[in-house]
This record gives structure tokens, sequence and C-alpha cells, in this order.
């Protein structure tokens, strides 16, 4: 079984352990696939695809340091992790109580190779140059510093190293761009200021030597290499 339908096929099987969160990340329940028409415009065949264009940046045979930030409750790699068992992962949130499912999720595939640590994107406790990946799947459209988080995801890179996710962009779509200044952004799921896909390829491409930006209506698939 190749990577892509080992991980489809985990989604479709969440069944009761499905999150109101996971059902929607993932658009595999009804109100999850009734958000991902409605908020952003996306079938299940689009979510899946940006979710593949997100870590399409991990080689399938990876073996080296990979860090995510944020995990939150693990759902989308956590089945691409399982497909990874020679990789040293460590995932990282802020938040613990979403720590703590993905931690349970991990448990439950038998993860021994994942590591959970609580902490701030945009203090990252690790040595610069240390690790061969960094992950962050739908992360920046809520982080508030967003300046110290780019700063700190390329900081931990190994040089030739790979920075790959995914997250919100406006001006794509102006119903979800509707859908985020007044419903998202007050309740404080997102926070301003959001990147356009002009802004994006511009701070990507100044900081990184090999830059691949693709974006599924408002979200933007990135891999990015750090210069040797």
């Amino acid at each position: 079984m190749d990577r892509k339908t080992a991980i489809q096929g985990a989604y479709k099987a969440l069944g009761k352990e499905a999150t109101f969160y996971d059902g929607m990340i993932t658009c595999s329940t009804l109100v999850g696939k009734a958000i991902c028409k409605v908020v952003w415009n996306m079938s299940q065949a689009d979510n899946n695809r940006f979710i593949e264009a997100t870590v399409a940046g991990i080689p399938e045979q990876f073996c080296g340091e990979l860090l995510e930030v944020p995990v939150g409750t693990g759902v989308l790699t956590m089945p691409v992790y399982k497909t990874l068992p020679r990789a040293d992962i460590t995932c990282l949130d802020y938040s613990a109580d979403m720590m703590a499912v993905a931690q349970h999720r991990a448990e439950r595939k038998g993860l021994s190779n994942v590591q959970f640590r609580q902490g701030d994107v945009g203090a990252l406790p690790f040595p610069d140059d240390s690790l061969d990946i960094v992950l962050s799947m739908n992360g920046f459209h809520a982080f508030p510093d967003k300046g110290a988080a780019y700063r700190e995801t390329f900081r931990v890179l190994k040089p030739g190293g790979i920075f790959c996710g995914c997250f919100y962009i406006r001006g794509e779509n102006k119903r979800t761009d509707w859908f985020i200044e007044k419903l998202y952004t007050p309740k404080g799921f997102f926070t301003p200021p959001y990147e356009t896909l002009d802004s994006l390829k511009a701070r990507l491409s100044g900081m990184y030597e090999e830059v691949e930006i693709s974006t599924v209506e408002s979200m933007a698939c990135f891999t990015c290499r750090k210069g040797e």
C-alpha cells in the first residue's frame, strides 16, 4: 500500500475517534464536509489534494529529524508518521490539550519514534541548524507573531533542510475571506495579518534557496529548501 492510500484510509476510518475539529480538517464527517464546502469551497477531493501537496515535501523513505509545529490533534500527520518508522519525529504545540489528543493518537498507532513537547514556535527549543525537516500544517494563519515563527523555523533547519506546510492566504476566494474576517478572526481562531500569494512568494523566496508554492482555493501549500 502506498503512502497516499494509507493516509486517506486512516482519515476515512476515524469513526468515533473524530472530534469536531478532526472531521472538519479531514473533511470526513457530514458537518466537516459542510464547513469545507461553505467556508472553504472545497470538496473532500480538494481537501485531500492540499494535504497531499503539503506532505509531498517529506521523502517517503525519510529517516532524519523532523519537527512538526503545531501538531494540533495529530489527525493529519499521525497516519503519515506511521509510514516513516525510521524517522526521529518531534511534535510541538502551545496547547497542552491539543497535544494530549495527538499523543493519545500516536500511542494507539504504536508510534514509538514520535515524541511530544509543549512549546512556542516563536522560541523553538532546538539548536541552530539541527533539523532536516520542519513541517507546519494550518499553523501560520493562527500564530500571533508570524515574523518570529518564520525566523525560528528557518533557524533550526540544517543547511539543505526542508520547510514545508500549508495555511490560509487571503485574496484567493472572496467567500472564504469573508468568513475569516467576520467569524474566524473575531473568535480568535485565526490571527491577522494574513499573507497573500504574492507576499508569501516574496517572503519565502527571500529566505530559501528553492521555493515551490501551489494553492487549493485559499490554502497555500509550500515546500522550501534552505541554502547549503
